[in-house]
């Protein structure tokens, strides 16, 4: 099993023939990804990397049976994007964009509800089920199938983790990049729900960052209902009051945002905490019982 994406996800890609859409289509493809076409205005009816390409994602829908997409649209338009794919259908939207103005995730927000959809991002670097489906930007090489569940804010972090785990051997089922903006479309806690409900996971990395409280709402629902070991970072520990770091949504606004704080938290939660990325690896493998020096 896995989680979100698989071998059998069919993607259509949104912003398909611009340069990022080419790119990342091209590393999809070679990944052994099913993308099965993509959607550009106004070129519906061309090809473009042997998929055909739709005028609208509603098209690309009925033609292929996509039930995942992923957007490469430019700021002003993506919250569009997020919402035809919602509206023709799709099931797992994809946002890598940055930029998207707070208001208009809001509007994005508020359209989901109840449509059977789910987003990740924006500003995330995708969802990846090693050697099975990579539906982001992500380096692929560095994903080996095993039976850990990542969790990130932070691409970088995210295939820092990830590698940690491979050279101890245990491998990655799911990695879920949610996205460092201020409103997002799947929580800390809503993805390491997901992780600890598959069952060829078997432990869960989860990775966050100073500002807002996602991973505090996680980790109390780790000590309520998790079954599975977890192994947390929190990046930007030295980071002052009021500084932003790199994410728009990685500002210390109170007291609970700071990583001590947060750090904390985690550590009440029975999540084992690491003050460096470096150790993920060891640190998992220890969790699960695989090393005990």
């Amino acid at each position: 099993m896995s989680v979100l994406v698989n071998k059998n996800s069919k993607i259509l890609v949104q912003g398909f023939t611009g340069n990022e859409g080419t790119f990342h289509a091209t590393q999809m493809l070679e990944y052994g990804t099913q993308v099965v076409g993509g959607v550009t205005p106004g070129k519906g009816g061309s090809m473009h990397l042997d998929k055909p390409v739709f005028n609208t994602v509603k098209d690309g829908v009925t033609s292929t049976g996509a039930d995942v997409s992923i957007i490469f649209v430019p700021p002003p338009f993506a919250a569009d994007a997020i919402m035809e794919a919602a509206e023709a259908g799709i099931k797992v939207i994809v946002c890598i964009t940055e930029g998207i103005p707070t208001k208009d995730m809001i509007a994005v927000k508020e359209y989901l509800k109840g449509s059977g959809a789910r987003l990740i991002g924006p500003n995330c670097p995708g969802i990846i089920t090693a050697d099975e489906a990579k539906v982001g930007i992500m380096p692929g090489f560095v994903f080996k199938k095993g039976k850990i569940g990542i969790v990130s804010k932070s691409g970088t972090l995210t295939y820092e983790a990830a590698d940690q785990v491979v050279k101890q051997g245990m491998g990655i089922t799911t990695a879920i990049g949610i996205g460092g903006d201020p409103i997002i479309g799947t929580t800390t806690k809503e993805a390491v729900e997901l992780l600890m409900n598959d069952p060829e996971t078997e432990g869960i990395v989860m990775i966050g960052e100073i500002g807002g409280g996602m991973e505090a709402e996680a980790a109390k629902w780790i000590k309520e209902h998790g079954t599975k070991p977890v192994v947390g970072f929190i990046a930007g520990q030295t980071a002052p009051p009021g500084r932003r770091m790199g994410h728009a949504g990685a500002i210390v606004g109170g007291a609970d945002d700071t990583a001590a704080a947060k750090m904390k938290i985690m550590r009440e939660c029975g999540i084992h905490v690491v003050e460096s990325p470096a150790v993920i690896g060891q640190t998992m493998a220890k969790a699960l019982g695989l090393v005990t020096a």
